[in-house]
């Protein structure tokens, strides 16, 4: 029994290194020079230097990127969070089959691939700006709408699974003491909820901020890009400037790590208990 639990502890530290093998690729060739890095992509840099990063940070346009990122993940996660918790709540404490219906098509949207709605997609923002005059391209509101929809049907299986768990007496005794509804979510429901919202917000947090794609297919200016989209700048059509993407790359990944740490303790328990049906 020793030897196979030591077995599988060696086991998940081969498969833990293998995982992290690409972030040491990606930081330990942002401080090496272009020659460096082609002469050995595994060995440590012989001169450490970050002037690399502040080469990229130039090339990305970091600063102005790095806000356009922070206000669409911020804007967008606040929308989600609310909506989605509110809207998981009625359809928790509402067992018809039409809240039935309505949950399982939130969940059904988890299944459906995003490249089969690239096209539609832009035949729908571009329907609003021809004929409705809404400018939904090329916009951080536009993208902001699109990641609070897209982002709305795991959002709302988290919150519906650990709405479950929530007593309903509590709502109750909330109600004759004359709250209103909006004041028992508020007050009552939507503070029981810290553990599974900690982890939508991560969730949500680690897909928006690292998201190229869908940026990619909205935002054409120079003055709109994300993060994701500024690293672009180093992949030529002809050269790519390795070291700086790699410097460029770590500067992106930094921000969400630091997040993910500061909050990882809430995500275990959250998921756990958002999965109760």
């Amino acid at each position: 029994m020793k030897t196979k639990k030591i077995l599988l502890n060696v086991v998940l530290i081969l498969l833990g290194l293998a995982y992290l093998f690409p972030v040491y690729i990606i930081v330990v060739n942002a401080f090496k020079n272009r020659a460096e890095l082609y002469e050995n992509i595994l060995a440590f840099p012989k001169d450490a230097s970050f002037k690399y990063f502040t080469k990229a940070m130039d090339k990305m346009d970091f600063s102005h990127a790095f806000m356009n990122s922070m206000i669409v993940t911020c804007i967008s996660l606040v929308f989600i969070v609310v909506l989605t918790s509110m809207c998981a709540w009625m359809l928790a404490r509402n067992d018809g089959k039409l809240s039935k219906f309505i949950f399982m098509m939130f969940v059904a949207t988890m299944l459906i691939p995003f490249q089969t709605l690239m096209m539609p997609l832009l035949q729908v923002l571009g329907f609003f700006r021809d004929y409705c005059g809404i400018q939904l391209t090329d916009t951080l509101g536009g993208l902001i709408f699109c990641y609070i929809g897209f982002g709305t049907g795991m959002s709302v299986f988290l919150f519906h699974g650990f709405i479950k768990s929530v007593p309903v007496e509590v709502e109750e005794a909330a109600i004759i003491d004359g709250c209103s509804k909006l004041g028992v979510f508020f007050k009552i429901v939507f503070p029981m909820l810290k553990p599974v919202t900690m982890t939508v917000i991560i969730l949500n947090v680690i897909w928006i901020w690292n998201d190229y794609l869908l940026p990619s297919l909205i935002l054409y200016s120079k003055k709109n890009r994300t993060i994701p989209l500024s690293t672009a700048n180093f992949f030529g059509q002809y050269t790519v400037q390795w070291n700086l993407a790699m410097a460029g790359l770590t500067l992106t990944i930094i921000p969400v790590v630091i997040f993910y740490l500061c909050a990882q303790k809430y995500i275990i328990k959250g998921i756990a208990a958002g999965a109760v049906k």
